[in-house]
C-alpha cells in the first residue's frame, strides 16, 4: 500500500531523500518536500525531473514552511495527506517536527538527536533529553517514530543488531567512519558545518565498563585497516548512536571514531582557539552582535557545492567482538560508498548519499508494514535484515568481513 511523504529540509542530503523517494514512488506515493526556502525545495524537485528519477507518474510539489513551527508543520501534514515524515532539515527542528508528527498520527523518522542551538554535547543519553521523552506518548497514541534513521546514526546502529544477533553476548561495538575522499577546496565540511564543529567542540562522551566516561576530541586516535580505503587514521569522537546502543547493550563498550586528516585538525585548532567554533553570541566594535560558528558557517562552502568535484571513497562500518559458543569471535560490518558514483546518480556528494538513502529505506519498511512499529524506536530495536535487503537494491549495500572471509551480509 502507497504512503505519501513530506520531505522536511531542502540541503544536499533533501536532495538524496528527494531523489530516492522519486525513484521508489510506487511505493512511497505523492512526494512532497518543505522548507524555509521555497526556491530551495524547487530546484531539489527541478533536479529530480532533469534526471527522470521518478519511478512512475506522480505528485511531485515544493511547499513553504518554518520547521520550527509545530502548527505550521502539523496544518502542512493535514494540507498534503502525508503519511510519513522524513525530517532531514536542522538537528535545531526535530522536535517541533516530531510533536507536530504526533499531533497528526504520521510517521516520523530523522538523522540525528535533537539539538538545543544554545547547548554544546549535554548530559548523556543525548536521547534522554529530548525524543525519549516522547516515546510513551507515540505509545499512546499509536504514533511510528523511528530515530536516527541515517547512516550514523542509524545504518551503523542496524550493523551492531546484525552482528550481535549473531553472537551469544556481545563485549565491545567499535562504530567507524571514514571518509577517504577529497572535494578540493582548502576547509569545507561534508555537512553543515554549524552541525559539524558542535559535535566536536564539547566533550567526547564514550561507553566503557557500563558507565559513561570522557575525554577530549583529538585526544584519542587508532589507525584501522579497512577494506577498500586500506589504513586510516581515525579519533574517538562523540556521536548519537552511542547514546542509544549503550541503552541497549548496556553490557558492551560503545565507542566512535572518525576519521580526520592532519589539515582538518590544524584548522579546526586555529578556529576553536580563536572562539571562532563558539555558539555564544559576540558583539563588534560596532556594536553588532553575532555568533561566531554562523560567522564561520557564513563564509565556508556549502556543503551542496562540494559534490561536483569530488572524488574517492568511503568506508563505515562496526567492528563487533563478542562470544559465540565459548569461543572470542569479532565481525566487521560495513559499506563502501563512491563520491562520482553518488553525483552522477542523484547529483550529491557521498556523505549526502550516505545519509539520505537510508531513511528513504526505513519509510518503504514503514509503508509496507514491517517498520510500522505504532511507537518510538532507535534502529537497533528493529529487524535489521529488510532493511539491508532495500540498501542493496537502492544503492549503500552491506558487506560482512569476519573468519569466513569479506562477503556479501546474506551469503
Amino acid at each position: 500500500m502507497k504512503k505519501d511523504v513530506l520531505i522536511i529540509g531542502a540541503g544536499g542530503v533533501a536532495q538524496v531523500v528527494a531523489h530516492k523517494c522519486a525513484q521508489n514512488n510506487d511505493v512511497l506515493g505523492e512526494i512532497h518536500i518543505a522548507s524555509r526556502t521555497l526556491s530551495k525545495c524547487e530546484a531539489i524537485l527541478e533536479s529530480v525531473r532533469e534526471k527522470g528519477a521518478m519511478k512512475v507518474e506522480g505528485v511531485l510539489k515544493a511547499h513553504q514552511v518554518d520547521a520550527m513551527d509545530t502548527a505550521a508543520v502539523a496544518q502542512l501534514i493535514r494540507d498534503t495527506g502525508a503519511q510519513i515524515v522524513i525530517n532531514v532539515g536542522s538537528a535545531f527542528v526535530n522536535m517541533y517536527v516530531l510533536d507536530a508528527c504526533i499531533e497528526t498520527g504520521a510517521a516520523y523518522i530523522d538523522t540525528a538527536i535533537h539539538e538545543d542551538p544554545a547547548k554544546i554535547c549535554e548530559t548523556p543519553p543525548w536521547y534522554a533529553n529530548y525524543e525519549w521523552k516522547k516515546r510513551d506518548l507515540c505509545a499512546e497514541k499509536g504514533v511510528t517514530a523511528i530515530l536516527g534513521a541515517g547512516f550514523d546514526p542509524g545504518v551503523v546502529n542496524a550493523f551492531a543488531r546484525f552482528a550481535i544477533d549473531q553472537m551469544d553476548e556481545v563485549k565491545s561495538i567499535d562504530i567507524v567512519d571514514i571518509n577517504a575522499g577529497s572535494h578540493g577546496k582548502y576547509f569545507a565540511t561534508n555537512f553543515d558545518p554549524e552541525i559539524n564543529f558542535r559535535e566536536f567542540t564539547g566533550t567526547v562522551y564514550y561507553w566503557e565498563d557500563q558507565q559513561w566516561k570522557e575525554t577530549s576530541m583529538f585526544a584519542s586516535g587508532r589507525d584501522w585497516d579497512l577494506p577498500v580505503v586500506g589504513t586510516q587514521r581515525a579519533y574517538q569522537s562523540g556521536h548519537d548512536e552511542v547514546h542509544s546502543l549503550s541503552a541497549n547493550y548496556p553490557q558492551a563498550d560503545v565507542r566512535f571514531w572518525m576519521g580526520f586528516g592532519e589539515h582538518y585538525i590544524n584548522v579546526f585548532t586555529v578556529l576553536q582557539s580563536l572562539g571562532l567554533l563558539s555558539e555564544q553570541p559576540v558583539k563588534t566594535a560596532e556594536g553588532l552582535e553575532v555568533v561566531p560558528l554562523k560567522v564561520v558557517k557564513a563564509v565556508l562552502p556549502d556543503p551542496s557545492s562540494l559534490a561536483p568535484e569530488y572524488t574517492g571513497k568511503t568506508c563505515i562500518g562496526d567492528l563487533v567482538k563478542g562470544t559465540k559458543d565459548g569461543e572470542e569471535v569479532e565481525m566487521f560490518v560495513y559499506n563502501v560508498a563512491d563520491h562520482k558514483d553518488a553525483y552522477t546518480e542523484v547529483g550529491s556528494q557521498g556523505i549526502s548519499y550516505t545519509a539520505g538513502v537510508p531513511p528513504v529505506a526505513a519509510a518503504m519498511l514503514v509503508a509496507s508494514g514491517e517498520w510500522d512499529a505504532k511507537t518510538m524506536k532507535n534502529v537497533e530495536e528493529l529487524d535489521p535484515k529488510p532493511f539491508f535487503t532495500i540498501l542493496d537494491d537502492i544503492g549503500l549495500p552491506t558487506r560482512v568481513k569476519d573468519a569466513k572471509g569479506d562477503r556479501p551480509w546474506n551469503a
